[in-house]
């Protein structure tokens, strides 16, 4: 079984009660990484704070079965949860009858009963949302700042769990949040430029196989 240290001192939303909330629900983390896309980290780890303040409760088989109307509403009241409030809100929920499906409502069994870092990413691959580059992040997230450590965690994402500040896993305070954001940045332009560069002539007679 790998546990998630409870109450781990986490910055990510680099708002104290928003961060307490990541630190000591799972499902609440399992949230913020599904936000965490095309909106600023740090605000998307806002979400599940948000939700709770709103909704009354972040209990996956409450939010399951909440109406989708009523709690897209919620989501989408500035400050939204997320740049598209409303189409966030059906994921989340997407997620939340996953966990209650799948595991009994507690999203801690996500990883708690993963024997290994492959079987994680294969768990976390099979929720809404989680592309595999977003089940590479999360399961750094887990080991870096929960100590929740598969055997074979490092092997299967890659340059997550190297040093340095590449991702939410390395958001230790507002300064690596910031190295981050410019890891990102430097990323994306880089593979803007590769995408821009014109492709080589192909020599006669060769093949595109």
């Amino acid at each position: 079984m790998h546990r998630a240290k409870i109450g781990a001192m986490v910055t990510i939303a680099q708002d104290p009660d928003a961060d307490a909330v990541l630190a000591t629900d799972p499902f609440a983390l399992l949230t913020g990484m599904l936000l965490d896309q095309q909106y600023p980290m740090e605000h998307a780890f806002r979400g599940p704070h948000k939700i709770l303040s709103r909704f009354g409760t972040l209990d996956p088989a409450a939010i399951a079965v909440a109406d989708p109307d009523e709690f897209a509403a919620l989501c989408s009241t500035p400050p939204a949860i997320h740049r598209y409030g409303k189409s966030m809100a059906g994921r989340v929920q997407q997620l939340a009858r996953v966990i209650v499906d799948e595991y009994d409502g507690d999203a801690s069994r996500v990883w708690a009963e993963a024997k290994s870092g492959a079987e994680l990413m294969k768990r976390l691959q099979s929720l809404p949302g989680y592309g595999e580059q977003k089940a590479k992040i999360f399961t750094a997230l887990l080991a870096k700042q929960f100590d929740v450590k598969p055997r074979g965690w490092t092997t299967v994402v890659g340059d997550y769990g190297k040093k340095g500040y590449r991702s939410v896993a390395d958001v230790v305070d507002a300064g690596s949040l910031a190295k981050v954001r410019q890891f990102k940045k430097a990323k994306k332009a880089a593979a803007a430029d590769a995408g821009a560069k014109p492709a080589k002539a192909k020599p006669a007679g060769s093949s595109s196989w």
